[in-house]
């Protein structure tokens, strides 16, 4: 008895600490109707913009002239080395302070910007790999058709390279909504706050962790669909269509 009871209630303690459930319970209101949509919302905006970013960072890293790929090496080698909360910081307290203020003083929208210009550096690269590795046969039968490079591209190479790459561009959406908890940095305001935000401020005001294991499960919710969705949108990619359904 007396060597179970430090057990027992270093058990306990753990269980308060990080399993509170009525705690739980009372935050998980708040993180759905508020913090879930915000997220969604940063992660969404940010997987666009690092979409088209990365689009065009690939096209010019795909460029046989040095001077044309040169910008785009440094925007994602730049951006690909720095710690993301150094990025969040010098994008959504930096521009403000030297004047730049495309959204005035929302912070909402350097949040998106943030995360959306880390995503591009990161998805250009994926993007460059997937059409690289489509056979050059694909850009030469293409153009013997009488299409331009840049609708060949376009129409044949890229849509293929993209498929290619579908887990790993998964992987980046994924990494977006959980780097997008970092922006409660910028000091959201109230109705912008996401997961983390609303989950550290119960947390600052109850003194206990469990409003963090909360937060967690919302995020899982997330992603674990999102990763299993993908991969089975990739099975059925590589295996093509079932006999029955032609």
């Amino acid at each position: 008895m007396t060597l179970s009871s430090p057990l027992s209630l270093a058990s306990n303690a753990l269980a308060d600490t990080f399993f509170d459930w009525g705690l739980i319970a009372r935050t998980f209101p708040r993180l759905i109707s508020e913090g879930l949509l915000n997220t969604l919302t940063i992660a969404a905006g940010a997987i666009v913009l690092g979409v088209v970013i990365a689009l065009v960072a690939a096209m010019l890293l795909l460029s046989n002239r040095w001077w044309v790929r040169l910008p785009a090496r440094l925007y994602v080698d730049v951006f690909r080395g720095l710690p993301v909360i150094i990025t969040v910081m010098l994008v959504g307290v930096g521009l403000p302070a030297a004047g730049i203020r495309p959204f005035g003083t929302d912070p909402f929208g350097y949040a998106v910007l943030a995360i959306g210009m880390i995503s591009g550096a990161y998805t250009a690269e994926i993007f460059r790999s997937g059409i690289q590795s489509v056979d050059t046969g694909q850009l030469q039968a293409a153009r013997s058709l009488g299409l331009s490079y840049l609708q060949a591209m376009r129409l044949v190479v890229v849509p293929q390279g993209i498929r290619r790459v579908l887990p790993a561009m998964t992987g980046q959406f994924v990494k977006d909504i959980k780097e997008s908890s970092l922006v409660y940095l910028l000091g959201l305001a109230v109705g912008q706050r996401e997961l983390y935000f609303i989950a550290q401020e119960e947390v600052a005001r109850t003194y206990n962790s469990s409003p963090l294991i909360a937060a967690g499960i919302c995020y899982l919710a997330l992603t674990i669909p999102m990763t299993y969705f993908v991969n089975y949108l990739d099975r059925r990619l590589r295996e093509g269509p079932r006999p029955g359904n032609t």
